[in-house]
Order: structure tokens, then sequence, then C-alpha cells
């Protein structure tokens, strides 16, 4: 398949017709203008091997912030410890720390160098960006994912204490209020986010939430500026609202 650059776009299979699994399509490649149509269309690429595998779940997993918590034991950590929070500041370094992390698969991870590629190159244009949790001078942990419209996927997520990515999150929550959304997309289970409130949807109510969110332009292409120490706090007021 041709590559398409940032402008171009593809329709993909309607993803209400995945089978039982979620798999919407197989092939493609993950060129710019491909993967911004999935993910426009509610989908996403989940593969270790060629051909390149396009999911949309049915329940879809989301973290709605007003649902949003944060733990008494994180709190208490968060007090304690004094860690830095940076946002689009070192993207290569977070997506190579989350490829590289031990997810406790039995071969490899499902960050394949091509999608390393791709994501890195999203960044350059834009769409995908990263939260840095620094320990002094030591990159501890952090996240990172896709925007597109006015939604933010979740893509992955690594510590090196066990819980530094924690704090990643609670910051991104309160970015992501801070642009008055409401909804952060994590696609599928995971215990870390269900932590903080993140519960399954039908695999239809998400993609109407979609619809609407994605014109719009709430999101900015660049995250720089943006004060990691100020959404932290934002964050842990966020989920004393949402009690």
């Amino acid at each position: 398949m041709t590559r398409l650059d940032e402008t171009q776009r593809i329709r993909f299979p309607d993803p209400s017709r995945a089978n039982a699994w979620g798999v919407v399509a197989q092939g493609g490649n993950l060129s710019p203008g491909i993967l911004l149509s999935a993910y426009e269309q509610g989908i996403f690429p989940w593969y270790e091997e060629e051909p390149i595998t396009w999911f949309s779940p049915d329940p879809r997993f989301v973290l709605y912030l007003d649902r949003f918590h944060v733990s008494r034991r994180l709190r208490r950590e968060i007090k304690k410890r004094s860690l830095r929070i940076s946002f689009d500041y070192d993207f290569a370094a977070v997506i190579r720390s989350c490829r590289d992390a031990d997810r406790g698969a039995p071969v490899g991870t499902w960050i394949t160098t091509a999608m390393e590629e791709a994501y890195n190159e999203l960044h350059r244009l834009g769409y995908t960006h990263s939260v840095e949790v620094y320990d002094g001078e030591t990159l501890a942990g952090g996240l990172y994912g896709v925007a597109v419209g006015d939604l933010f996927a979740g893509e992955s997520m690594f510590s090196v204490g066990g819980g530094e990515s924690k704090w990643a999150m609670v910051a991104l929550a309160g970015f992501i209020d801070s642009l008055g959304l409401s909804m952060i997309d994590s696609q599928s289970y995971t215990n870390h986010v269900a932590a903080f409130g993140g519960c399954d949807v039908p695999r239809r109510e998400f993609l109407t939430a979609l619809a609407s969110l994605r014109t719009g332009h709430a999101i900015p292409r660049d995250w720089r500026g943006v004060d990691g120490d100020e959404m932290l706090v934002r964050g842990l007021h966020l989920a004393d609202r949402s009690q």
C-alpha cells in the first residue's frame, strides 16, 4: 500500500463489523496518513509480526475524568517524593523505554521497531506526545499516546521503580482536564488504568463519543510549554472533585 502523508486519509472497514477479537483489518503500513486515519475511526495497530493487524475492541476501555481516582497511597508518595514532570521533553526516550520494559510477554513486546519509528515520526508532526517523570536527571517513568481531534489515546507507559508512571498519569489527567475534555482512551483493559477509574464501555458508545470529539482542536500540537508540576496538582484536584 502507498504511504500516505499526514494530510491524506483512507477509509478503514467499519469497526462495528470487527470480529470477536476486535480485528478490523490486516495489512497496509504505518505511514502518518494511515495511522491517523485509523485513530480517527477508533482503530489502532497491535501486532508483533507482519502483516499489521488493526483493532477496535468491544468493549473499549476508557477513563472518564469525572470518575478519575487517585489512591491514598499514591497521594502519600507524591507528597513524600520529589520527582519532576515534563511534557514532550524526550518522546524518543519514553517510547524506547516502553519498548524495552519487561511487560511479561513471553517473546518481546508489541512495540516493534517499525512502530517506534512511525510514532517518532508522528511526534515530529505533532500527533504523538509524551509525559516524562524524572528522578533528578534520570528518566524514571512516563507514558505516550496519540492525539487526534480532541481525543488522546494512551499507548504505553513504563516505570523504573514501579510507580513513577502513575505520576505521569495524574499529570496527564490534569492536562486533559485543563483543555476542557472529559475522556482518555485506554483502548484495552489494564490494571494500572483501572486503578484510576478506567472502565469498559460498549464499542458503539466509544465510537459515538469519538465522532463528537475528533472534529475539535482543543489538544495543542506542542506540549513542551506545559507545566508538569501544575498539571500534577490539577490532576489531584480533579480526583478530589470526582469523589
